[in-house]
């Protein structure tokens, strides 16, 4: 096992609950589901589906949980492919406003947040990582949006590359992710989705499934 072609890609994922303005967050149905979802319809060629974490809205409160699920993905079972840089972490965040997808290329260390997270902290113009110098400093994905993103056009999906992931929770955990992907030789990617109002449940499981597929190919 392991001799006949590439490995396979290991991917976790995460999504956020609820928070102000958003009563129900997509991305909390999504990744809760997405296990089912792929059993039901097939997990892609080379996809290995990790761990799937619903984090709380909030900056530093989701650390803990944070980093206790990335850290995971380097222990135990996942090791072997993590010695071969084979992991992504895939996070998905709603963006209310949106009317379809974007893939992030990357995070701004800074959090200035437009109202209080789930608990309660409002930052502004504070550096993320203060180790990492100040607010105008930016870390990019190591994975190649764009062709991420063509890919999934192709698919049929609504989908746009974005250069700002806003200075809210969604840019928070993508900062402290990327970070870490670089520190440990793997790699990490930020969606935004939007509603359910705006582009339904089910297409939006077949994106997320899409993506799976896509981010495989790719690392292939």
């Amino acid at each position: 096992m392991g001799s006949e072609g590439p490995a396979a890609v290991t991917i976790h994922v995460t999504g956020f609950k609820k928070f102000h303005g958003v009563s129900e967050n997509p991305t909390e149905t999504i990744v809760s589901n997405l296990k089912e979802y792929t059993e039901k319809k097939g997990l892609p060629k080379g996809v290995i589906l990790g761990s799937c974490s619903v984090l709380e809205t909030a900056g530093q409160g989701a650390l803990p949980q944070l980093y206790q699920a990335l850290q995971s993905a380097l222990t135990g079972k996942d090791s072997e492919s993590s010695c071969s840089g084979r992991i992504i972490w895939l996070h998905f965040g709603v963006n209310s406003g949106a009317s379809r997808f974007a893939v992030e290329r990357q995070a701004a260390n800074e959090a200035t947040f437009r109202c209080p997270d789930e608990m309660g902290w409002k930052p502004q113009k504070v550096p993320i990582i203060p180790a990492d110098g100040g607010i105008s400093r930016v870390r990019e994905t190591s994975l190649p949006v764009e062709e991420i993103t063509k890919a999934l056009a192709k698919k049929g999906f609504e989908v746009m590359t974005s250069d700002d992931a806003g200075r809210f929770v969604c840019n928070y955990v993508y900062y402290h992710s990327l970070r870490f992907a670089e520190q440990n030789g793997i790699k990490s990617l930020f969606v935004h989705v939007p509603l359910f109002l705006t582009i339904d449940e089910e297409t939006q499981m077949k994106f997320a499934a899409s993506l799976l597929e896509v981010l495989a190919s790719l690392c292939q």
